[in-house]
């Protein structure tokens, strides 16, 4: 848990990442559909992530015991059980972290779609950026939606302060 540290990020809600996006409940469980997207899986992880709230986070992951989490810095989790830990002992201080979405790119074939992100992260409280984090995220097809099964983050050694201009791409695979 080195590179977040305890800390909770945010999601940037007016990032340019989300535009066409549809709105994404609160929280997704028992009596929520499942995203139909693998965009608004991440959403709703971002968004759960945002405000610390680990039952609608763990709603996002796939029910498998093979999901994966690598928290930068830290080593490999499998399993619901773990990825849940992790996560609480990160929500334990509350949302004290924004960032932004930047430089995505997306590749989707099948059943299987997978997300690299840089995650810009600020501290609550303050103006200066930490550095940023690169994150891909994979999401799965279960047949009633879209869910996460793995989420691997590192931090980007010698990176600029300033992210990137946006640049969003997306592939297709058939």
């Amino acid at each position: 848990l080195n590179g977040y540290s305890g800390r909770t990020v945010l999601f940037a809600r007016n990032s340019a990442y989300k535009r066409g996006m549809s709105r994404i409940p609160k929280h997704l469980g028992q009596n929520s559909a499942l995203p139909a997207t693998p965009q608004e899986a991440e959403q709703a992880f971002y968004e759960a992530f945002q405000r610390a709230d680990l039952d609608a986070l763990m709603a996002v992951w796939a029910e498998d015991d093979e999901v994966f989490c690598i928290h930068p810095g830290g080593s490999r989790l499998t399993g619901l059980a773990n990825i849940r830990e992790s996560f609480r002992q990160l929500f334990r201080d509350g949302a004290n972290m924004r960032f932004q979405l930047r430089g995505v790119q997306q590749i989707r074939g099948g059943l299987l779609a997978v997300h690299s992100v840089y995650e810009y992260i600020t501290l609550v409280g303050e103006r200066r950026q930490a550095s940023p984090v690169v994150a891909t995220n994979l999401y799965a097809n279960s047949g009633g939606g879209w869910r996460m099964v793995g989420h691997h983050a590192s931090t980007v050694p010698n990176a600029e302060a300033e992210p990137p201009a946006e640049k969003n791409t997306r592939i297709l695979l058939h």
